[in-house]
């Protein structure tokens, strides 16, 4: 006979709005979401009101939209280190971090596009402006131009888009993105010489799961004055390396 397995049914009924934030992927009005969640706003608000002080929802002062708060950010962040795919690479960023003396960081698509999970600081000081839960670029970072060289479009396209519009791109930029996504796949790695992030360079390789799939991005960046940007460089080989050797632990025969 199974074990009474009764649970506390407000929990349940309120996490369907989380839920229902995940699946949705932005943020949302009270009625939307409500609806969605299948209760009235009446029933939902005091319930997000007790999310919002946990932490795991958050209200857009200026438009009123719900969001995931922080707090689901950082539960988000500790699952995702529980992968195999992200312990492996901890270890293996590590270990490259030492032998090139760069930082090392790694990146798994989230809800916003390329998030950092891990970074690998060397022994030396190095000032770089970014940390875990940073949201890369699609179209500067080449973190991003990885994503966006090997994801699905169905996964890519909209982002991409609504970076282009922010920036008013016209045709020939956005051909020319293209053209560069196309290099990325035929060098395996993308390349970032001191932009986004002036005075540094980076590069970025993809990391494959058993299925061929995307897995996550692992990119190395430093001073320009100490990281070589050399496509066939010490750096960039053992980066390339270090992907290799992550993919094939986690499955990947390609």
């Amino acid at each position: 006979m199974e074990k009474d397995r009764r649970g506390i049914q407000s929990i349940e009924v309120g996490g369907s709005l989380l839920q229902t934030l995940v699946r949705h992927g932005a943020p949302m009005m009270l009625k939307d979401l409500a609806g969605e969640a299948g209760m009235p706003a009446a029933k939902a608000h005091p319930y997000l009101v007790s999310f919002g002080k946990l932490g795991l929802i958050e209200q857009d002062a200026g438009s009123g939209l719900y969001k995931l708060g922080p707090f689901a950010l950082q539960m988000g962040l500790v699952a995702l280190h529980e992968l195999d795919a992200v312990k492996i690479a901890t270890e293996r960023a590590a270990a490259l971090s030492l032998d090139i003396q760069q930082n090392v960081a790694l990146a798994v698509w989230g809800n916003h596009g390329p998030t950092v999970v891990r970074i690998q600081e060397c022994n030396r000081v190095v000032h770089i402006n970014m940390r875990t839960g940073t949201v890369m670029s699609l179209l500067d970072s080449a973190t991003g131009k990885v994503f966006a060289a090997y994801l699905p479009p169905r996964l890519t396209e909209e982002m991409i888009a609504s970076e282009m519009a922010a920036r008013q791109a016209g045709i020939e930029e956005q051909a020319a993105f293209q053209s560069a996504l196309q290099r990325v796949r035929e060098r395996g790695m993308a390349r970032a010489v001191g932009y986004p992030l002036p005075g540094i360079n980076a590069f970025s390789v993809p990391v494959f799961d058993h299925a061929g799939q995307l897995a996550l991005v692992m990119t190395t960046l430093g001073p320009a004055a100490t990281f070589s940007s050399d496509w066939n460089g010490t750096i960039a080989q053992r980066l390339r390396s270090a992907a290799a050797d992550i993919s094939a632990q986690i499955g990947y025969r390609g």
